[in-house]
Parts: structure tokens; C-alpha cells; sequence
């Protein structure tokens, strides 16, 4: 029998699920970056890296699935090599360990909560730069939604995203 406070090791299901949530306050002087795409507005968001809140809560939603704690356990903000680094090393580097567990990432569904600016335009290109660091065959699904202009995300203060992830056995899609 195993200690109380001890964490049982996953089993290998053929699937998985996590989800991840993330959220960054605006900051002016920086660019805004969603899904590793360039969005033009007169902020970006605050943070170590380049702040991409959809690409975080991304990597948490993957990292909750494979039971690997968060991208602060993995990237934390106190080490210099991730100063201003590009979301998108750190979703290769999550795909990475995923692929380590023997698992593929199979699908993202991912909420951007802002009030502005408007995303629409952008959801594309950020859907197509996103698969392109998980992998073609996965499907991914990115919406924006506003809270008519309520809380710190109505208010403009900042950008929050939640996101779903489902990861396959490798080889099993």
C-alpha cells in the first residue's frame, strides 16, 4: 500500500483530457500576441514571456491531461531564459513531453474573453499557427467571446482564455 500524500501514477489510457486556463493584464510598450499571431492594438499583455494567453492556457490545458502540474512548474518566470521568449517554444515544448507519455495531441478548444479588440479577423490564422506546433491532424478550435463589458476582461484591463485539450495514445487517432 502506498503512502497517503503519494500521487499514483497515470495509467496509459487511450485518451485524455485537461483543461487550462490563463489570464494577463494589459501593459502598454508591449506587442499582443494570441496563438503566436501578431494582433494590432495599442497594448499587449504583461508578462515574462511574450504574454500569449491563448498559448498558455493552452500548455496547462495539455499539461492538466498528461497530470504534469502547470507551465509555471515548467517555465517559471523567476528563470531569465524565458524572458520575452516566443508561447510557441514553450506549446513545442509541452507537445514534447506529451510525446514522451506516448500521447498526441488530437484537439484544443480554446475561449479568448476580451472585450476588445476584436478577434474575429484573427481566429484563422491563430487556429492554423497553433496546429502548426501540434501537429496538422489536430483539430483546433479558438472563439472569442466578450463579457459585455463586465469584470477586469469587460473592463479592458486584460485578456483571459480557458482551454479544453484531448490527447490520444499515440498511433490510436
Amino acid at each position: 500500500m502506498s503512502p497517503s500524500n503519494s500521487v499514483p501514477t497515470p495509467s496509459p489510457l487511450p485518451f485524455r483530457m485537461g483543461e487550462g486556463f490563463d489570464v494577463h493584464a494589459f501593459a502598454g510598450g508591449r506587442r499582443l500576441v494570441l496563438g503566436g499571431v501578431e494582433i494590432p492594438f495599442e497594448r499587449g499583455l504583461l508578462g515574462h514571456s511574450d504574454a500569449d494567453v491563448l498559448t498558455h492556457a493552452i500548455c496547462n490545458a495539455i499539461l492538466g491531461a498528461l497530470a504534469r502540474g502547470d507551465i509555471g512548474r515548467h517555465f517559471p518566470d523567476s528563470d531569465p531564459q524565458y524572458k520575452g521568449v516566443s508561447s510557441l517554444i514553450l506549446l513545442d515544448r509541452v507537445v514534447e513531453l506529451a510525446a514522451q507519455d506516448g500521447y498526441a495531441v488530437a484537439q484544443i478548444d480554446a475561449t479568448i474573453i476580451a472585450q476588445r479588440p476584436k478577434l474575429a479577423p484573427f481566429i484563422e490564422a491563430m487556429q492554423d499557427q497553433l496546429r502548426s506546433h501540434l501537429g496538422h491532424d489536430c483539430i483546433v478550435n479558438v472563439k472569442a467571446a466578450t463579457t459585455e463589458k463586465l469584470g477586469f476582461t469587460g473592463r479592458g484591463e486584460g485578456i483571459a482564455t480557458t482551454a479544453l485539450a484531448m490527447l490520444t495514445r499515440a498511433g490510436r487517432r
